[in-house]
C-alpha cells in the first residue's frame, strides 16, 4: 500500500469533520483495511509525542498501538503544562516539542492549552484523538466490518495519523 492514496486532512479541522472529510477517511480507513502489504513501515521514522498523565489509560493505549502497529516512535511525555507558567514559557515548551516530534497527541489536557501547543509547536496536534469521545471515534461505527469496535477505532485512528503524517 503505497501512502500516496491516502487524501491529507488538515489535523486542525478534526474537531469539525466536514461530511466530505468524514467520507474521505472512511474512505481511506477501507483501504488500510484491506491492505496485503504490512503496516510497520507507514511511518517508519516518524516520531510521536504522548502528552498524558499516565500511558496505561485506555485512550493511551489505543493511540500506543495504532501509532507503533504503523512504525511510528511513540514518546510518552507527562505534561506538567497546566501548572500555571508564564505564557512565554508555555510557548517555548510547545515549540521546543514541535522540533522534537513530528506529531502531538494531547490527552485530558485543557483545549486552550492543546490550541496554544497546536499554534506553536508547527506539527500536528491532536486534542484527544484516540478518546471514543473524539469525533472520528463515530466514524468506526460506519465502517463496514465484523471486527470488534476498538479495532475499527483503531483503524480509523491509524488512517488519521496517516493522512496528516506521512
Amino acid at each position: 500500500m503505497k501512502t500516496t492514496v491516502l487524501t491529507h486532512v488538515p489535523s486542525a479541522n478534526l474537531e469539525r469533520l466536514s461530511a466530505n472529510d468524514a467520507d474521505v477517511l472512511l474512505g481511506n480507513a477501507r483501504l488500510l483495511q484491506r491492505a496485503a502489504e504490512p503496516r510497520q513501515t507507514l511511518l517508519r521514522g516518524k516520531k510521536l509525542a504522548l502528552l498524558c498523565e499516565s500511558e496505561e489509560g485506555a485512550d493511551a493505549v489505543l493511540f500506543l498501538a495504532a501509532a507503533s502497529e504503523l512504525g511510528a516512535h511513540v514518546s510518552h511525555v507527562r505534561p506538567g503544562l497546566s501548572d500555571p507558567r508564564p505564557p512565554n514559557d508555555l510557548r517555548h515548551t510547545a515549540r521546543m516539542l514541535g522540533r522534537l516530534y513530528d506529531g502531538i497527541e494531547c490527552q485530558g489536557l485543557a483545549h486552550e492549552l492543546v490550541e496554544l501547543v497546536g499554534r506553536e509547536a508547527g506539527v500536528p496536534v491532536y486534542d484527544g484523538l484516540a478518546s471514543e469521545h473524539h469525533p472520528t471515534a463515530r466514524l468506526a461505527a460506519l465502517l463496514d466490518a465484523a471486527a470488534p469496535p476498538a479495532k475499527l477505532r483503531q483503524l480509523v485512528l491509524q488512517t488519521v495519523l496517516l493522512s496528516t503524517l506521512a
